[in-house]
């Protein structure tokens, strides 16, 4: 990922206010600039389009992600432990960045570009990058069922984790994503162990 600058990050941010209040209907480039007290063209020396604002959103999201999970000391722990530290992480890094929830989990957000569901689906390549040699490990060392492959299990790991997100989103962020996606998790991995 090229470096992004202060400006564009705080434009992302403004965004990502806007999105998390109003819906991506609310997204436009004349709310940007109202929430940011700027010009819209002093929005556009930045970005041609809304959706190059998302793009970007997506692209730092993913970038953060791998950086996040790369740089978890967790080694020596299980492979249950493992992926209980990369939920943890994932799930406090939402908890106090809903934006980049709503980005993903948008009604209408997904349909627009081909461009958006790339970004998508490259978020969820690092996330499967990250949780393949846990959940290999886990599996080799007896932790996890090997009745079904690697590949299909970290499916049914990141699937349980989006339908986590999206309740969330659906209803608001009204509860402790923290405390129930954890318990999730825990619930899970009763469900994978051999």
């Amino acid at each position: 990922m090229e470096k992004i600058t202060d400006r564009q990050k705080e434009i992302i941010d403004a965004a990502g206010k806007l999105l998390t209040e109003s819906g991506i209907g609310g997204l436009t480039i004349k709310n940007i600039a109202g929430e940011m007290q700027f010009s819209e063209s002093a929005v556009y020396r930045h970005f041609q389009s809304k959706e190059e604002i998302v793009l970007l959103m997506l692209e730092y999201l993913a970038a953060n992600m791998n950086e996040r999970l790369g740089g978890l000391k967790i080694g020596k722990m299980t492979p249950p432990e493992k992926l209980m530290a990369i939920f943890e992480n994932q799930l406090l890094f939402f908890s106090k960045n809903k934006q980049y929830v709503v980005a993903v989990f948008s009604d209408g957000l997904m349909e627009q570009s081909e461009n958006i569901n790339q970004r998508i689906l490259a978020i969820m390549q690092v996330k499967m990058r990250h949780l393949f040699p846990v959940v290999f490990e886990g599996q080799k060392k007896g932790y996890f069922t090997d009745e079904v492959k690697c590949e299909e299990l970290i499916h049914i790991i990141i699937g349980a984790f989006r339908l986590q997100m999206f309740k969330w989103r659906t209803m608001g962020f009204e509860y402790d994503i923290q405390k129930s996606g954890m318990e999730s998790v825990r619930a899970l991995l009763k469900v994978i162990a051999k």
